[in-house]
Order: C-alpha cells, then structure tokens, then sequence
C-alpha cells in the first residue's frame, strides 16, 4: 500500500511563502513521476508542478516563476516551495505519484493539505 503523505499547508497573506512536503512509503524512483495538483471549490482538480523520474520539471503557466518542485532522494520526499502567493493560490494541494506499467497509468495520491492565502 503506497502512502503519500502532505504536510506544510497552511494560511498566508498576499505575496507570502509556503513550502509542501509530500512524504511518500517507498522509493520516490518507483514512481515515473511525482507532482503536486490542487483543487479548489467548484472548479476540477488541475496539474501545478511535476517532476520525472529523469528530472524534468513542468509548471502549470500561473505558477512559472513563483514555485519550484523538488525532491529529497534520501528522505523520499517531494517538496513544491511557494512564493509571491496570490489568493487565487488558495486550494487543497494533493501530492501524486504516478507509475507507468505496460502503457498503463496507476495514480496514488495524498490526502490533501489546505493552502489559503488571503489578500
């Protein structure tokens, strides 16, 4: 049973820093990719950075330049470090893990930890 544990969420003003952890159970390199999405009311959940196996990163284009994701091998955490926050920031960040397994996508997931930002 793979476990993805978030942390770090929290409340913050306008232009403030927040930093996620996302703790998985088992070897960040048993996923292809790792990412953080988040979901806020009434609106589907969306894609805000992930990382490859490899390395490579992607943005969500209204958060290029503001966060950055990264990864602790040893720990077996992902983090996604959060500056210049804006209130439209303001969602539920789930941390993913995706595997590939003969064409097929398995997506696990964390539990969610809340981010508001206020103005």
């Amino acid at each position: 049973q793979v476990q993805l544990v978030e942390s770090g969420g929290g409340l913050v003003q306008a232009g403030g820093s927040l930093r996620l952890s996302c703790a998985a159970s088992r070897n960040i390199f048993s996923f292809n990719s790792m990412g953080w999405y988040r979901q806020s009311p009434g609106k589907q959940r969306e894609l805000v950075a992930a990382i490859t196996i490899g390395g490579s990163r992607d943005y969500a284009d209204s958060v290029k330049g503001r966060f950055t994701i990264s990864r602790d091998n040893a720990e077996n955490t992902v983090y996604l470090q959060m500056n210049s926050l804006k209130p439209e920031d303001t969602a539920v960040y789930y941390c993913n893990g995706r595997t590939i397994v003969l064409g097929r996508k398995n997506d696990y997931w964390g539990q969610g930890t809340q981010v508001t930002v206020s103005s």
